[in-house]
């Protein structure tokens, strides 16, 4: 394994360049793919690398469970330091699973006290609370995706906001962007560098369903007027994972962003721009982590075997 089971670790910093472009420059559909496939792989890289960490640098400590041969010269210096890294591996590991643990089981929690605050109502796509708090957001699974909107927030917008403000929801709920949000907070999770992606993906959702109430409505001014109105009285959503018209982030961007025109839809931007450049680097360093996380991992179980043999 040597240095490189230590590179999917340090790797996510690769696509900082691209989670700050890919919100100016490219369309926040393929945006939005993009970020959420980089961040999921690279995390999924790095909890192997920690985990094989973990086992080439504690198995001769007294006590370990693991069986005898795994702590054979051989296996323990496939990895510099191993004694050091491997403690430090421990406390990192049980960080990682205690983030994602708390941030399913946070997820799971907001969902059911929010269709637990739906009971009694009828079983329609927009479900309206009252409720003096203005608020606004999609809600997935459940008997049926629903809009929860509160009374308060629909009488602060008129005809032509409320309409902007459905069909934002509804693409938040068509294109499953629960699944992208609750993707990204796995992530970083997993790996603080990929707290950057996290961010983005929040927007470049926010973003997406602008564009698509924007073309359902038939006015970007009509759903720029709905955000800013949402914006100045909303308290968000319940949860980081679920999506609404006012969802925490850069508002003013958003809002800008509908007053211009709309983003042009690129299949894949020129490697001669600084965008392609970006792109192609945080590609580069997925498949870089997946690689050698898939090495040091087939290294490890043919040390291991040598080692134990497991038949």
């Amino acid at each position: 394994m040597g240095i490189f089971v230590f590179l999917p670790l340090v790797l996510p910093l690769s696509a900082w360049p691209i989670a700050r472009l890919a919100e100016k420059h490219l369309h926040p559909r393929p945006a939005t793919a993009l970020l959420t496939g980089v961040a999921t792989v690279m995390a999924l890289c790095s909890t192997v690398c920690l985990v094989l960490l973990m086992v080439v640098g504690t198995a001769q400590l007294p006590g370990n469970p693991l069986p005898d041969g795994w702590s054979d010269p051989e296996v323990r210096d496939s990895v510099p330091r191993h004694e050091i890294v491997g403690k430090a591996a421990i406390p990192a590991l049980i960080a990682v699973l205690t983030g994602c643990a708390r941030t399913l089981l946070r997820h799971r929690l907001v969902r059911g006290r929010a269709h637990e605050a739906l009971k009694g109502l009828p079983d329609t796509e927009v479900a309206v609370l009252p409720d003096p708090q203005p608020y606004a957001y999609a809600l997935p699974a459940g008997p049926r995706d629903r809009i929860v909107v509160s009374t308060a927030m629909l009488a602060r917008l008129g005809s032509r906001e409320r309409r902007a403000l459905f069909a934002h929801e509804r693409a938040h709920l068509a294109a499953r962007h629960h699944r992208h949000l609750l993707l990204v907070e796995l992530a970083a999770c997993s790996n603080p560098f990929l707290l950057p992606l996290r961010a983005a993906v929040a927007y470049t959702t926010e973003r997406w369903a602008d564009e698509a109430a924007a073309q359902t409505v038939g006015s970007r001014k009509a759903v720029a007027r709905a955000i800013g109105t949402a914006a100045l009285v909303s308290r968000g959503t319940p949860g980081p994972t679920l999506a609404g018209l006012a969802a925490p982030g850069p508002l003013p961007r958003r809002v800008a962003a509908l007053l211009g025109p709309p983003p042009a839809v690129r299949t894949w931007p020129s490697l001669f721009t600084t965008t392609g450049l970006a792109v192609w680097t945080a590609t580069a360093g997925t498949l870089l982590s997946a690689m050698f996380s898939a090495n040091s991992a087939l290294t490890l179980l043919l040390l291991l075997h040598a080692a134990t043999p497991l038949y």
